[in-house]
């Protein structure tokens, strides 16, 4: 009699076990939590208005410096006012061909973003679009 009983357990099972997938769908929600935070770049600031061209080469540097007070000097020393910096460039680059107006700006590192931005935008009005910002490199990084 034995030989003839079939156990209900015997034949396919037709259930879908959801424990892994229960895991594997916990396992990406916490990524996603984790992760989405880090997408966001940059600090919301307010900008100043300015419209200025992309750096291209380099070549002879007219070097403009803007001390921590907001001063503005053309060259080592030439103390200029920021509506008449154009003027004065476009006359140093009278002589030379558009392919050589660069204009390199060094600003000091706790002047306000706002005043080199004015320069630089005192610059571009007056046609000189090749403008180039200087800085200097981390200590122990070579030169």
């Amino acid at each position: 009699m034995g030989s003839n009983f079939q156990s209900d357990t015997d034949g396919p099972i037709a259930a879908i076990n959801v424990t892994p997938l229960v895991d594997v769908m916990l396992v990406l929600l916490v990524i996603f939590m984790v992760t989405a935070p880090m997408l966001q770049q940059g600090v919301e600031v307010d900008l100043p208005k300015a419209t200025t061209a992309p750096l291209r080469g380099s070549s002879e540097q007219i070097v403009i410096s803007v001390d921590k007070a907001g001063t503005v000097f053309l060259g080592a020393g030439n103390k200029v006012e920021v509506p008449e910096l154009a003027a004065k460039v476009k006359a140093i680059f009278a002589n030379k061909p558009p392919e050589e107006h660069k204009v390199y700006i060094k600003g000091d590192s706790s002047l306000g973003y706002g005043r080199v931005m004015e320069v630089m935008a005192a610059l571009h009005e007056g046609g000189i679009t090749q403008i180039g910002l200087v800085s200097a490199s981390p200590e122990g990084k070579g030169a």
